[in-house]
């Protein structure tokens, strides 16, 4: 029993050795073949291992070469314009709230948004308790002064043939100076609530009703109430008008700009609805920045031919920024743009041997954009045709 104990336990040693061995020539055997394979990529790598102006260079034949126009990059002046993006808004010193000055409910609104008021129109009438009670005091004072005054005359009168005493006469005096102190405030309230004659209310009527005067002419741009409505007296806002000829541009001006961004400076407003261009003048710049936007305000005032500037509408400002005496420009046509809407041109290196070069632009004028970085005066590029040096680039890849 030993014996076929040991010879069982050797057999078993013996499997496992020659499993190990086997395992060991196989791992070997991977472990090579993976070395071989990686070698060859890393030889395959390396082979085409070429800085990436290299790796993006590619052929034209000469029939393909006639579809495209190769430039050079021009070196001059160039204007500067900074483009400053913004939005309408109403001229403040031009607009108004109307607030009604007496309470009540509305009787009848006059007016609608988008017409033109002249100062003075009537826009809504209010049924109104407290105009009921101005006209009432006003009629009682004015009634009041007058009995005042005829009593003064008589009292002087009396006193020159020594019919009264002198303070008979003071008297009256006094009480014709307070008739008229209560005369004249009643007057100035009729004229608060918008009655500037109340005389001539006299013969007329008598009506709870009241008209709210526009304090200004202009477009009415709001409407804040409906029939029915109870006002609040000094309190409701009814009305916005605005005189829509001229309309403010509030633009941000970023902060490696504002050299270039001053008080009184004239600048084109351009808008996406209209073609053309409107002029305006910068009046005001902010005295902060904004901590959110890390930008400055700046206020431009321009007139609005035909009403085409409307509220909050997006609008670009074209800013004179003077002139860059030595800069590189190239033709529109020649700037592209990868998936990441990055600009890169394509650079001629050979007879017909082209590569792709990223590059950093700014501003466009005339047809020509300004390069920043990525080319020097007088290299070679594709101007028209670039479009179709991307599509053949496309296709060889």
């Amino acid at each position: 029993m030993k014996r076929t104990h040991s010879t069982k336990h050797m057999s078993y040693s013996s499997t496992i050795l020659e499993a190990a061995f086997c395992g060991g020539m196989i791992a070997a055997v991977l472990l090579a073949g993976c070395s071989n394979n990686q070698a060859g990529k890393m030889t395959s790598f390396s082979a085409t291992a070429n800085p990436t102006d290299q790796a993006e260079l590619f052929n034209l034949s000469p029939d393909q070469l006639s579809h495209i126009n190769v430039v050079q990059v021009a070196q001059g002046p160039f204007q500067r314009m900074l483009r400053l993006t913004g939005a309408v808004e109403y001229n403040s010193f031009k607009t108004t709230p109307v607030i009604t000055q007496v309470g009540g409910p509305v009787s009848r609104i006059l007016v609608a948004p988008g017409e033109q008021v002249t100062a003075g129109q009537p826009m809504l009438y209010v049924t109104s308790p407290d105009y009921s009670s101005l006209r009432s005091t006003y009629l009682k004072a004015r009634d009041s002064l007058q009995l005042a005054k005829k009593q003064y005359a008589r009292a002087q009168d009396l006193y020159a043939h020594q019919a009264i005493a002198q303070a008979d006469v003071e008297t009256a005096e006094s009480a014709e100076t307070q008739a008229q102190a209560d005369f004249d405030s009643s007057t100035d309230a009729m004229r608060v609530v918008g009655i500037s004659d109340p005389e001539s209310l006299l013969g007329k009527p008598v009506s709870a009703e009241l008209p709210l005067l526009s304090p200004m002419g202009g477009e009415v741009v709001e409407r804040m109430c409906a029939p029915g409505q109870l006002l609040q007296a000094g309190a409701t806002q009814c009305f916005t008008i605005s005189d829509m000829s001229s309309v403010w541009v509030l633009v941000n001006v970023y902060q490696n700009d504002l050299a270039y961004v001053h008080d009184g400076q004239e600048v084109s407003i351009e808008d996406e609805s209209y073609p053309g261009v409107i002029r305006g003048k910068i009046q005001y710049i902010a005295p902060a920045l904004d901590p959110a936007t890390r930008t400055l305000q700046a206020r431009i005032e321009c007139a609005n031919p035909g009403d085409r500037l409307k509220k909050e509408m997006y609008v670009t400002a074209l800013v004179d920024a003077g002139v860059i005496p030595r800069a590189l420009t190239v033709p529109d046509a020649a700037i592209l743009r990868d998936a990441q809407n990055m600009p890169y041109v394509y650079v001629q290196t050979g007879n017909n041997q082209f590569g792709r070069r990223d590059v950093t632009i700014g501003d466009s004028r005339g047809g020509k954009t300004l390069i920043t970085s990525g080319l020097q005066a007088g290299e070679r590029l594709v101007g028209d045709g670039a479009l179709f040096l991307q599509f053949q680039n496309s296709i060889q890849r």
